[in-house]
């Protein structure tokens, strides 16, 4: 995208630039806070080559300050393995740790058949008492995978620790080991995946790729039928979101072989390694899998974002571009063809409306980068945007990784040492592949990042604090603010809308054509909506009023 010049977001009549809005935000803190907080608070500037500015990113949430973030448990259980329909996923902790147990982001599904299993309407934990931290949980987590076993015959059961687990030493690794071998037909696999572990959720993202790669893909090698076999990666079917990319991908012609992980199961993660690409949604989630699917069996990954209309008709065809099949590519243009005029003539209806307002997305995963795009569909400004828990290549493109050092944090996560399989290890392009793709400008294994797509003078924060969003709301006024569910009771009480898009507030879905629709009709009415003018009381519209009012 063509990033706009730094005074088009003046243009936007705001009260104070970028610049000022930090040294503003940096000032009520003391010089030492200050001074780390200012690396990881920058001003997007875009310059040749899409190179951005350096913002410091994954680092330790400061002592003191509130902020977004989710623990390393929250993001192994809560996150990539709770949307998973058949495995039991079970908590070895406290009931407390049990809200992410219980799972709370609308993951849908849809079993095959009504005596499939699904058990993600139930809540499984080991409710761990003061008896147990004392003395050890390891007899009563075996007495809950024979429990589960025994009620649900599952064909694979995962222990999940938590942060008093890891400090007692409960060996949850061991207790899986033991339970499958007894068992014989169920796959009991463990994630150390304790609260603390790494500076957010990301560190659980990353456990939760090594856990179901080492434990569960590759296990089925039946090659299904189908021209075109994907993996949708990093796609958690919030609201429905996965069942309206599925159906794009049927009527393109194209065989969905797994998603990791909305509307999953067990036996699609085993078999996912069969497909001849894999397509990435939420880049920070789920690349650890892709490029380890890419070393071991030879599956190439690209960057795909099924998040506003016209990003889902260039990831349609940045797919059939890659296949580079003339039926595939008529298949791709007549879905799009079909589908754009009702996209288009909503959207128009929206802009009228919309055009010139502004948002501000702080959302984990992908959410802060790709739906700046819906937003600028309907002539929206993104002037403010960052991560819960990105790294720096999330921000400023894999093109930094080589030069990244791993911190000591990121050490307490294990690097899985992959190697080509004998057997199985396929290669999927030839070298003339490569080089068509290389001419056509599609490239494999790259992501440019979110900063590339903003607009210049847009302000990027990283793990933004509950003081800094305030804050900003009253630097910058807003028309609606985008973010989760911690943070948007207070957004609402200063008089802005406010979206939650880490489960869409029971709404959705918002991916794909239809999916933009839903979205465009829902933020005309949230922005353009009275009801925020009226929520301040006549006195504080009108100070003078209260003399009045105190003097009858």
């Amino acid at each position: 995208m063509a990033t706009l010049p730094s005074e088009n977001l003046s243009a936007l009549g705001l009260d104070i630039d970028a610049e000022e809005a930090k040294k503003e935000l940096l000032s009520k803190y003391p010089t030492k806070v200050a001074r780390k907080r200012a690396k990881q608070i920058v001003v997007n500037e875009v310059g040749p080559d899409s190179c951005v500015p350096e913002i410091q990113s994954n680092v330790r949430t400061i002592p003191g300050i509130i902020s977004q973030r989710g623990c390393t448990y929250a993001g192994c259980k809560g996150v990539v393995l709770g949307p998973t329909r058949d495995i039991v996923n079970i908590t070895h902790g406290p009931i407390g740790c049990g809200f992410y147990s219980w799972l709370t982001r609308r993951n849908q599904t849809r079993p095959p058949g009504p005596e499939d299993h699904n058990f993600m309407t139930y809540c499984f934990s080991t409710d761990m008492q003061d008896e147990q931290i004392i003395f050890g949980g390891e007899k009563k987590l075996k007495q809950a995978v024979q429990e589960a076993y025994d009620l649900f015959k599952p064909k694979a059961i995962g222990i999940f620790s938590t942060c008093p687990v890891g400090l007692i030493g409960d060996d949850v690794h061991a207790v899986a080991r033991e339970m499958k071998e007894k068992f014989g037909d169920c796959n009991v696999f463990g994630f150390s995946c304790e609260g603390y572990k790494g500076v957010s959720q990301s560190a659980g993202h990353h456990i939760a790729n090594n856990g179901i790669f080492k434990h569960v893909v590759g296990l089925d090698d039946t090659v299904k039928e189908g021209k075109f076999k994907i993996n949708m990666l990093g796609e958690y079917n919030i609201g429905g979101d996965a069942f309206e990319i599925e159906r794009l991908f049927e009527e393109c012609g194209l065989t969905l072989i797994s998603t990791f992980s909305g509307n999953s199961s067990y036996d699609y993660f085993a078999n996912s390694h069969t497909a001849d690409l894999n397509l990435i949604m939420c880049h920070r989630s789920i690349n650890y899998v892709a490029e380890m699917m890419e070393t071991k069996f030879g599956i190439p990954w690209i960057k795909v974002n099924f998040i506003g209309a016209e990003a889902t008709a260039k990831s349609l065809r940045k797919i059939a571009g890659y296949f580079d099949d003339p039926e595939l590519m008529e298949k791709v243009e007549a879905v799009i063809a079909r589908e754009m005029p009702a996209v288009e003539a909503e959207r128009e209806k929206a802009r009228a409306r919309c055009q010139g307002k502004t948002a501000m997305l702080f959302v984990g995963g992908s959410r802060a980068h790709h739906y700046q795009e819906l937003f600028r569909e309907i002539g929206m400004e993104t002037i403010a945007a960052g991560y819960e828990f990105a790294h720096r290549d999330d921000y400023e493109g894999r093109r930094v990784l080589p030069g990244l050092k791993v911190d000591a944090d990121s050490r307490n996560i294990e690097e899985l040492h992959v190697e080509p399989d004998p057997n199985r290890f396929q290669p999927r392009l030839s070298e003339e592949d490569m080089e068509r793709l290389e001419k056509a400008g599609l490239k494999l294994s790259e992501y440019e990042g979110m900063m590339a797509e903003m607009e210049n003078g847009a302000l990027v924060i990283d793990d933004i604090s509950q003081f800094e969003t305030e804050r900003l709301i009253e630097l910058y006024h807003p028309d609606i603010v985008c973010g989760g569910i911690k943070e948007k009771y207070i957004i609402q009480k200063s008089g802005v809308p406010m979206k939650q898009l880490h489960s869409y507030d029971y709404s959705g879905p918002y991916a794909g054509f239809q999916g933009a629709v839903n979205f465009y009709r829902e933020i005309d009415r949230m922005v353009n909506s009275k009801v925020w003018k009226f929520l301040k009381a006549p006195w504080q519209e009108h100070p003078e009023l209260a003399a009045k009012y105190a003097w009858e």
